[in-house]
């Protein structure tokens, strides 16, 4: 074989080496391919029976049954979400883990000295899922018909009013906070490992109040363990007949919503993200999903992941300001 044409042999196996490259789908391509071939793990990063277990549970079950593979919830509590926010931040980006991401993750910057992890920079916005107002609840032996009064009967005892919070750094913690700065009262903050146990003892008369989110409180106003003065949001919420805003009650401004996201580590494969977004839409718009949460004072999200990640930017000012005006800091 002469030189010249042992150069053209070597072109055309060249060439045909790279074209059956070309033809090998890329990692990620391929894993995306044949997403999901096993179960996708769904980190609540609060305790099971609050709020957020709740929608998480909910929301899982309709997600693993459009995937065809079992999405399990697996609740990580404390440190205001961030244990489990981290622990996200940290995992394996190959679309088998999501973080059931909640206010409190955009609370956390302004109330830690330091974080294990950057929300903004180490997760990657997959949807919106819920929103809620929170509820300004008092145990039953609370004196108070509404949010003046309560505030007389603060003021005219000092130093005797416990707020409670599913934890530091939490939507109630930082919503106590507001509110405590909002009418210059004395309260004092609790915090426990979620907002179930939190609840009881607010029932039992461990604490005499609290600002918790509307699906954890729902039942219990409902069956008068617990009375509610008033809802957070800007306007007054359907699953709670005659209750005012705290604004209209007389604090002018006063406006929290809670609400619930779905993130997944940075570098989750494109496609991957892509097919749970659309999934997660389509749940979100099934007719008994939307019942479930109406009756329980809950708006479906209804947010693309461009506009999720500007609305995470929006909402960690906002609450880094809060907790600065307000001095709150992880004890």
């Amino acid at each position: 074989m002469t030189p010249c044409m042992a150069r053209r042999t070597a072109l055309r196996m060249l060439a045909g080496a790279a074209i059956a490259m070309a033809a090998v789908p890329t990692g990620s391509a391929f894993a995306a391919d044949h997403w999901p071939s096993k179960p996708i793990t769904l980190v609540v990063p609060f305790a099971s029976g609050g709020t957020t277990d709740i929608i998480g549970r909910a929301v899982g079950q309709r997600l693993g049954e459009a995937l065809g593979q079992p999405v399990v919830v697996d609740n990580r509590p404390g440190a205001g979400g961030t244990i489990g926010g981290a622990l996200v931040a940290r995992a394996n980006p190959d679309g088998y883990t999501f973080l059931l991401a909640t206010v409190a993750h955009t609370m956390a910057p302004g109330i830690y000295k330091t974080l294990p992890y950057d929300f903004q920079k180490d997760l990657e916005p997959i949807g919106m899922v819920a929103l809620t107002p929170n509820v300004v609840l008092v145990n039953t032996s609370i004196p108070a018909k509404n949010v003046q009064e309560l505030i007389a009967y603060i003021k005219a005892n000092p130093g005797k009013v416990n707020y409670g919070s599913a934890g530091i750094g939490s939507t109630e913690h930082l919503s106590g906070e507001l509110f405590r700065s909002a009418t210059g009262t004395d309260i004092s903050h609790v915090p426990y490992k979620g907002g179930a146990p939190m609840m009881t003892d607010l029932i039992a008369g461990q604490i005499q109040m609290a600002i918790e989110t509307s699906p954890s409180a729902n039942p219990h106003v409902k069956s008068g363990k617990v009375k509610a003065l008033a809802v957070t949001s800007a306007k007054r919420s359907p699953a709670y007949p005659g209750v005012p805003t705290v604004a209209e009650s007389g604090v002018p401004g006063y406006e929290v919503t809670t609400w619930y996201a779905l993130m997944a580590p940075r570098g989750t494969p494109e496609p991957i993200r892509q097919r749970m977004s659309a999934e997660l839409a389509k749940v979100l718009k099934q007719s008994d999903v939307q019942k479930r949460f109406d009756d329980q004072g809950v708006t479906a999200g209804d947010m693309t992941p461009p506009q999720l990640a500007a609305f995470i930017k929006t909402e960690t000012t906002k609450w880094t300001k809060v907790a600065k005006d307000s001095g709150a800091k992880a004890e």
